[in-house]
């Protein structure tokens, strides 16, 4: 019976183990989500942001001024 309460001990010992494994890879999945939360909208950002550059190149000449040599 000793061998038994041995083989319990080191399952309850390593299911422990896993249990805390599987919650440390729970955190760093909320983690790793935030983050890519936040690099989408940094992104999303960033694209409007180009796309309000290309508009203001590619604007209308004849509604800004003659540059001063003119």
């Amino acid at each position: 019976m000793d061998d038994m309460e041995e083989r319990i001990t080191e399952l309850e010992v390593r299911l422990a183990f896993v249990d805390d494994t599987v919650n440390g890879l729970s955190s760093a999945d909320a983690e790793i989500a935030r983050r890519l939360d936040l690099l989408e909208r940094a992104l999303r950002d960033l694209r409007s942001d180009l796309v309000n550059m290309r508009a203001g190149i590619g604007g209308d000449a004849a509604s800004e001024p003659p540059p001063p040599h003119y």
